[in-house]
């Protein structure tokens, strides 16, 4: 396991500790960068409108293409920790 997968699998842990709930476009952020990290590009139908939710995540996520997964780790390791300072919100 390289030092940047250990960063990330940390930085997973800690988003779960962070002691307020990040606004909604933070959220989305969070969940785009960590699906790009894991997965890769986007697949899979993109949800219909009944689907806001899903919408959003899948549009996100979409907006990452092409964006490396060790670039994406290191993205969403940096955020967590600007939440975790309190620099982000």
């Amino acid at each position: 396991m390289t030092d940047l997968d250990t960063q990330f699998t940390q930085a997973q842990e800690d988003v779960k500790q962070l002691p307020e709930r990040p606004g909604n476009l933070t959220l989305l952020r969070l969940y785009a960068l960590f699906k790009q990290a894991s997965e890769g590009d986007v697949h899979g139908d993109k949800p219909g409108f009944t689907d806001i939710v899903g919408k959003y995540k899948y549009d996100a996520w979409a907006a990452l293409k092409g964006t490396s997964q060790d670039t994406a780790k290191q993205q969403y390791v940096e955020l967590v920790e600007s939440l975790k300072s309190g620099a982000s919100a």
